[in-house]
């Protein structure tokens, strides 16, 4: 039998998110949903006693999605 932590789950739901954003032919969409699996990673992250590393990689992609979400779009 498996066992999971909620540390585990998190982790998986993070990595299910930035998978299935690359499914996504919309890059606005892919980008959103991107976003949500980096925030499960950054919770991921402090779960696993504040990881720098997998925090600080995940909040600077979250932070580049949003830079190019709100950017004007070029005609």
């Amino acid at each position: 039998m498996l066992h999971f932590t909620f540390t585990d789950i998190v982790g998986y739901m993070a990595s299910l998110g930035v998978l299935t954003s690359f499914l996504m032919r919309d890059i606005k969409t892919l980008r959103i949903i991107n976003s949500l699996g980096c925030i499960l990673f950054v919770a991921y992250g402090v779960l696993l006693n504040f990881s720098i590393p997998i925090i600080f990689t995940n909040v600077a992609i979250v932070l580049v999605n949003i830079f190019y979400l709100l950017k004007p779009k070029e005609n």
